[in-house]
């Protein structure tokens, strides 16, 4: 597998990266590729959030609050994340389309439940009553806080399953997911939308990182990489998909 380092991308371009990786991977460009990286302050909405009569303000909510606002082309409802934050972004080449979904899903999940007991978090896989954007594949901690927030997008000879982390710093979620929530008309519990550091204290985004990058290295060799002229100059082209 290779590991994949784009530095000075914003919110929008590092979703339009994403799928460019991804489009290099089914085109046979690349093979496996994991892209990990601390993002700047994103509002992600889902496809569905558009048609909400308040997503205009929704938009504005972010933007008061300092998150970017974008359209994610995964599944899933509003999430945010920021440099509190590790987003994971794991592409894979594959012969079968639309089969095994719910699977990855379970097996990421179980995957990074372990990762997280391993520095002693309280980590559980299962939706918390009232998370934001909820999947039932969603990893919390102590049943309280949603730690990690799963995706994918699978097209035909490739998948992209896309994680985030939030790890530090839990105000700035909860402030605007308050917001934003109450702009869509979407009922949630504030006190799921946090950070591990609130349970966990002791854990930083550093030991986190460090803990997923070893993963990763046993499960499978990697050798760094940086992005292509090529793939770069896509990343322009798949901006405007995810700017609002």
């Amino acid at each position: 597998m290779t590991t994949v380092a784009a530095e000075g991308l914003g919110p929008v371009e590092d979703l339009a990266f994403a799928r460019v990786l991804l489009d290099s991977v089914k085109a046979g460009r690349r093979g496996a590729t994991l892209r990990m990286y601390r993002p700047a302050p994103t509002l992600a909405f889902g496809a569905r959030d558009r048609f909400l009569p308040g997503f205009a303000t929704a938009i504005e909510a972010a933007r008061d609050h300092g998150f970017t606002p974008a359209l994610r082309s995964l599944g899933g409802r509003a999430a945010a994340y920021h440099p509190g934050s590790l987003v994971i972004d794991h592409i894979e080449p594959s012969d079968s389309f639309i089969t095994n979904t719910n699977a990855r899903f379970t097996g990421f999940g179980e995957d990074y439940v372990e990762v997280l007991r391993g520095l002693g978090i309280d980590a559980r896989l299962g939706e918390i009553p009232g998370e934001y954007c909820p999947g039932e594949h969603s990893v919390n901690v102590a049943g309280r806080i949603k730690a990690i927030g799963t995706a994918q997008r699978v097209v035909s000879g490739a998948w992209l399953f896309s994680s985030s982390v939030v790890i530090e710093d839990p105000d700035p979620i909860r402030a605007v997911l308050t917001d934003v929530e109450a702009a869509l008309g979407i009922e949630w519990d504030p006190s799921t939308g946090g950070s591990i550091s609130e349970i966990h204290p002791e854990v930083t985004i550093d030991s986190v990182a460090e803990a997923f990058a070893a993963f990763y290295s046993d499960a499978h060799p990697e050798t760094p990489q940086s992005p292509t002229a090529e793939e770069l100059a896509e990343v322009a082209a798949h901006a405007d998909k995810h700017r609002l």
